[in-house]
């Protein structure tokens, strides 16, 4: 039976990981925070792991005081480098190992995939860049090696949509600012089978885009969830509101970033839910 280690594995994507290799035979072990400072108790865990998954991290969506922001950097980079340490001292490594990004890595110029791109510089962009170098010191141990950058994701039971079912099913959700950033999104369905098929493919490795092929806005997002629900969606958000409860973090709610996942597409995976409108259509009707 092989086995697969996940960090983050309470959270919203981590407990559906869990089911998901579950189902499919495998042994699933959540690597706990104190295990993390535990060099003993980690090696032993990366030793016995075929897989392991990183997805710890502070959530993002929060106002960003100087404080919270080393919080931000500092779950993502210490777990990786204490993953990335214990697996330079196992005498048995991982055969893949999996961490995780944002899509906040690039700028809102225009679309982007895994081959054209322009990084931004700020916050977010790079803290995304020093966790995805933090974790490709891995390949460097002749682990195969895979950075998913996730867009927003959208599934039943939690994460974005379930913070946002509330207020549009009483007919008071809108777009957010002016609506025509771009809302890079994808199933959680994909998601989950994007991780089955890079394990599958045993020649895949370094960064995937995880989004859907066709990149919506804020805007059409708003209007197929008030119209799955069939409620008005006619309250738009202002920005300065956001600015003033989330300070420099509102800019993940704000902004956003067009990104087309190439590499998954090139390679042969087909996405179930590859608009906004289906994907929206699934999770709510």
């Amino acid at each position: 039976m092989k086995t697969l280690a996940i960090t983050g594995s309470s959270g919203f994507v981590g407990t559906n990981l869990r089911k998901l290799f579950e189902n499919n035979g495998f042994n699933v072990i959540g690597i706990k925070r104190d295990e993390l400072k535990d060099d003993k108790k980690l090696l032993t865990i990366i030793e016995t792991s075929d897989i392991i998954i990183n997805l710890a991290g502070a959530n993002i969506i929060s106002r960003w005081t100087e404080s919270y922001k080393k919080t931000l950097y500092n779950s993502r980079l210490d777990t990786t480098k204490a993953l990335v340490s214990a697996m330079q001292k196992a005498e048995k490594k991982p055969e893949l190992f999996i961490s995780t990004s944002a899509v906040g890595i690039y700028k809102n110029s225009t679309c982007y995939d895994e081959e054209y791109y322009e990084y931004e510089d700020d916050f977010l962009a790079n803290l995304c860049k020093d966790w995805e170098n933090e974790a490709l010191k891995a390949k460097e141990l002749g682990i195969r090696t895979a950075i998913f950058r996730f867009g927003i994701v959208l599934g039943k039971g939690g994460g974005a949509l379930d913070k946002m079912l509330t207020p549009f099913k009483l007919g008071l959700g809108g777009t957010i600012g002016y609506g025509l950033q771009s809302f890079s999104f994808i199933h959680l369905e994909d998601l989950l089978n994007a991780y089955s098929f890079v394990y599958e493919n045993k020649d895949l490795e370094g960064v995937f885009n995880l989004t859907a092929p066709e990149p919506s806005t804020n805007y059409d997002f708003t209007k197929a969830l008030g119209k799955s629900l069939n409620r008005p969606t006619i309250l738009p958000i202002p920005e300065f509101v956001l600015n003033i409860i989330f300070s420099e973090g509102a800019k993940v709610l704000t902004d956003g970033q067009c990104v087309k996942p190439k590499k998954l597409l090139d390679n042969g995976f087909e996405f179930e839910f590859e608009d906004i409108k289906s994907c929206v259509d699934d999770l709510v009707k």
